[in-house]
């Protein structure tokens, strides 16, 4: 397995198949067409694979992966790496597909903002919801902070442990954050701009518990302005629903409004969309272009249910299609894992 930053301009890499995105569903991709002998070059615009399970929420626990009674998002993103070793996926991270385009002879044309460019028989979209941002604080004076004091996803919760914080949103994460660093942190106070909150009733039960037991604080509130000393954030002002207002200590705002989801170049590049997501068969998972699949959160169908199980699925029927499209003379038989020797062998499972 090679993790490449950024690859030299020159000829087109010829592949396979090109897999856009590294989260879980473009990892088991590799797993899926390995298995059957295709090799993958995987890319990336973020700078480690794991998706949004990595640069999001890497602590917390995802409890719908079979045989995994309980599974850390990151736990789960290394697993699926150790799992593609024997297939020496090729990773070009940290670089966005600008260019694509597909050829007279059926091959695909593909290019990066950083001058990779590839020359595949096939390509798999599995770029979640696209690229995506952070809603930011949207306060005056902010953006010096932001990284540092002001936190948009948690990556070290050591650096947080004994620490007074402020923590603003209503949904799952907001909730989940609250939960898990309240017996950690000096001070946790929540601030959502309503009463009702998106998150998941069993969390917004445990926090009303910590409110009554006094382990913790929770507003009605919106940011108002930010507490700040001699370059240091000190905590920040919040104005109430009811116009009262309230300075709040803290050493680290961490901020959960959720992201805004954009498919960036991906929107222009003829495919058919439907509620900005790719319309796929799902005998194929393929899209509206020959060649061209789409598997996990970017792909919608009827019935679809955007789960990490259900993309891991997708990946397994697409990988078939896949070979299909590529070796369409070639007769395709299913073999499993635990008794086929050609999959033993591709796995480096001794005799």
């Amino acid at each position: 397995m090679s993790l490449n930053s950024s690859t030299a301009a020159g000829e087109p890499i010829q592949t396979e198949v090109v897999i856009v995105g590294a989260g879980p569903c473009g990892l088991f991709q590799v797993f899926e067409l390995g298995l059957l002998g295709i090799s993958a070059h995987v890319v990336d615009s973020l700078p480690a694979p794991g998706g949004q399970c990595t640069e999001l929420y890497p602590d917390k626990p995802i409890y719908d992966i079979p045989a995994l009674p309980v599974c850390g998002a990151q736990e789960l993103v290394d697993r699926l790496l150790q799992q593609i070793k024997p297939f020496n996926p090729q990773f070009h991270l940290g670089q966005e597909v600008v260019q694509f385009s597909r050829r007279e002879d059926g091959r695909f044309a593909i290019a990066t903002a950083a001058g990779t460019r590839f020359d595949a028989g096939a390509v798999v979209i599995a770029a979640g919801v696209g690229s995506f941002q952070a809603r930011r604080l949207g306060v005056e004076g902010a953006e010096p902070f932001e990284g540092k004091g002001i936190l948009y996803r948690v990556k070290d919760v050591s650096a947080l442990e004994g620490k007074r914080l402020v923590i603003f949103g209503g949904g799952d994460s907001a909730l989940d954050w609250t939960l898990e660093l309240a017996p950690r942190a000096t001070s946790v106070t929540l601030v959502h701009r309503r009463a009702e909150f998106r998150a998941a009733p069993a969390s917004v039960s445990k926090m009303k518990e910590l409110v009554s037991a006094g382990r913790m604080r929770c507003f009605e509130a919106l940011p108002h302005s930010l507490i700040a000393t001699e370059g240091a954030l000190r905590g920040v002002n919040i104005k109430a629903a009811d116009g009262t207002a309230h300075a709040l200590e803290a050493e680290h705002l961490l901020v959960f409004f959720g992201l805004h989801p954009k498919l960036g170049p991906i929107a222009e590049w003829g495919l058919e969309l439907e509620k900005k997501a790719l319309k796929v068969d799902t005998a194929n998972f393929q899209t509206s272009l020959p060649g061209v699949f789409a598997v996990g959160d970017i792909n919608t169908y009827p019935g679809k249910k955007k789960l990490i199980l259900s993309g891991f699925h997708e990946a397994a029927l697409a990988a078939f299609a896949i070979q299909h499209h590529l070796f369409p003379q070639k007769r395709q038989f299913l073999q499993y894992t635990t008794t086929s020797p050609i999959m033993h062998q591709r796995l480096g499972v001794p005799d």
